[in-house]
């Protein structure tokens, strides 16, 4: 670089020819060269600061796409875990109406093994056997020996378990933060709650998802962070869940019934107070769904009371008399002639055990739960009403109560609906639907008239839908109930204080391949009580049930659902704050006369 002296002779020679002083302009040169210096400095610094921004943009770049791509996949055998890298957020508690707890959170572990950095593998294998019995020995030593890097052991383990793996002491062996669903109750309304399981899963946590009943219909909003404090709130009461199912099992076993189920409503709100399937089973220990067999209900996850869609029998007969009152074709004192013989077209419709009751009343009707008196008020209301009545009351659909398997019990009705079928539908043969669907029906029949679709979530107040009869239809289908009670075929039925109003219903179960079995029937009594303020529904069916009494076998629902929902309606009314109104005795008649 050639540098320009301060003091050039020129310019020095030609400033002292004009008299000025040559000294200025050394001083001026100085400044041009600090000025230039200054210049190259702050360009190699801009340089440097230039260099340095593209090597943090670089390197930011780099660990930008290097996290998008850890948040877009999932590795199958994870080595390490991040810290704080959950995958879900606490699962919201699920509550009954007053708030005690049926589902919860409990903070546990997993355990994993690294084969790469176990010192004995053979010996740990043989210590967690002892800890785990239903490992396979000889898959552990495999798969310690061989040449993965990562297993799961078991995903869910107690303090217990953990304390006796940590005690074996290998390193690689190591525990994972879990977070499990809780039942603590547990087979306590199994068939409410469902169940859960594990979805996405990683060492450091795993995302609890539902796989069946509220757990699954209300997943999303379990599931939601912003729910946490808020649980679920169900219209189920604990202590008559617990009641209902304790009496019912003992029923069952009673009755020899292959299983049973019951469904408790409020008449007025929809709400199902209880409701019960057996048998059951544990959530916390949820079984599989069974891959053989005909007959789904051999499996305790067959939930009875949405999913047995049967043929109810002369529970439905009331639904008749009920719309021939509302259509004032009849009222309850209206003579039918029940007598013999009835045929539509070649097929005959006969009573049970052959009896023929003669000449007798609408209300009789029902009491004595005369076939012929049903089919010939039906012949009068004509197969396009009582089509159009049915679906009012729910029967042509699956119900809309809130657990997904509810969904898989939809009705099934004839395809042609002929004159035979508005017959035998109006006397409960016909028209397949489940206890949910009864249930809805008889709650119209206590609550004056009014649809009300089942719920399990909590409500206030009434929740009336359309009117589907009027109040003074409903009011006598509820005094012919009563009667049935205390004059017919439910006489066992009767509570001391609470007025049962019912009706039973017997029929002959129909075989998983089609056709009906001959010695095996489906019992069910459907009670409103107290009849003289009607609150609530009560629906009991017996699946298979027979008793020896008097010396004779027996298996219609006066002799085995009728004793089972009377034994529940005296325990489980209390309960529900219902205070028994109990009749005065009568005084003696005397006469206090003086001497």
């Amino acid at each position: 670089m050639t540098r320009t002296p301060l003091r050039p002779l020129a310019r020095i020679l030609d400033a002292r020819a004009r008299g000025e002083n040559p000294k200025a302009i050394e001083r001026e040169n100085i400044r041009q060269r600090h000025e230039d210096m200054k210049d190259r400095a702050r360009a190699r610094a801009e340089g440097r600061l230039l260099v340095l921004g593209l090597f943090f943009f670089c390197a930011f770049s780099v660990v930008g796409v290097r996290m998008g791509m850890l948040a877009t996949s999932e590795a199958q055998e994870p080595l390490a875990s991040a810290p704080g890298a959950a995958i879900a957020m606490q699962r919201a508690n699920i509550v009954d109406r007053e708030g005690r707890i049926l589902a919860t959170n409990l903070d546990t572990y997993s355990v994993y093994a690294q084969p790469p950095l176990m010192i004995d593998p053979i010996a740990a294998a043989d210590q967690l056997v002892a800890i785990f019995p239903d490992l396979d020995k000889e898959r552990l030593v495999k798969d310690f020996t061989g040449k993965r890097k990562f297993l799961w052991i078991k995903k869910r383990i107690s303090p217990e378990q953990k304390q006796a793996v940590h005690d074996i002491g290998d390193p690689g062996i190591l525990f994972g933060p879990r977070e499990m669903r809780l039942y603590p109750n547990g087979r306590l309304a199994a068939h409410i709650l469902g169940g859960s399981g594990f979805g996405r899963e990683g060492v450091s946590a795993a995302e609890v998802i539902g796989v069946a009943g509220v757990e699954k219909q209300f997943d999303d909003y379990l599931r939601d962070p912003a729910n946490g404090n808020k649980p679920l709130q169900l219209s189920l009461d604990l202590t008559v869940q617990a009641a209902v199912e304790q009496v019912l099992y003992g029923g069952m076993k009673i009755m020899n019934a292959k299983g049973a189920s019951a469904v408790l409503m409020n008449a007025h709100t929809g709400e199902v107070i209880s409701a019960a399937s057996l048998p059951s089973f544990d959530p916390n220990d949820r079984p599989r769904p069974p891959t053989s067999g005909f007959d789904p209900s051999d499996s305790p996850l067959f939930n009875r009371y949405v999913q047995g869609v049967y043929e109810l029998g002369s529970v439905f007969k009331i639904f008749t008399a009920a719309q021939a009152v509302q259509l004032g074709l009849v009222n309850s004192e209206t003579i039918i002639d029940t007598s013999g013989p009835m045929k539509i077209g070649r097929f005959p419709i006969g009573e049970f055990n052959g009896k023929n009751y003669g000449k007798i009343s609408v209300a009789d009707v029902i009491v004595h739960s005369s076939n012929r008196g049903t089919g010939r008020l039906a012949l009068q209301i004509g197969a396009k009403r009582q089509q159009d009545f049915l679906e009012a009351l729910g029967m042509f659909e699956a119900t809309p109560f809130e657990i997904v398997e509810a969904a898989g019990g939809a009705p099934l009705k004839p395809k042609k609906w002929g004159e035979l079928s508005t017959v035998t539908i109006s006397y409960g043969h016909g028209l397949s639907t489940s206890p949910m669907h009864l249930a809805a029906g008889y709650a119209a029949i206590a609550n004056g008239g009014h649809y009300v679709s089942p719920t399990i979530l909590r409500k206030n107040g009434p929740q009336y839908g359309p009117r589907v009869m009027s109040n003074s239809a409903a009011t006598q289908a509820q005094k012919m109930l009563r009667k049935v009670v205390t004059d017919g075929t439910a006489s066992f039925g009767d509570v001391a204080g609470y007025d049962v109003a019912g009706k039973t219903g017997t029929a002959d179960k129909p075989k998983p391949r089609g056709g009906y079995y001959d010695d095996k029937v489906i019992a069910t009594f459907a009670t409103i009580f107290p009849a003289y303020d009607p609150k609530y529904v009560l629906i009991v069916t017996l699946d298979e049930p027979s008793i020896v009494a008097y010396g004779e076998k027996r298996r219609t629902a006066g002799w085995t659902a009728v004793p089972v929902a009377s034994e529940l309606i005296a325990r489980i009314a209390p309960l529900l704050g219902l205070r028994p109104r109990l009749e005065p005795e009568a005084s003696a008649a005397i006469t206090l006369t003086s001497n």
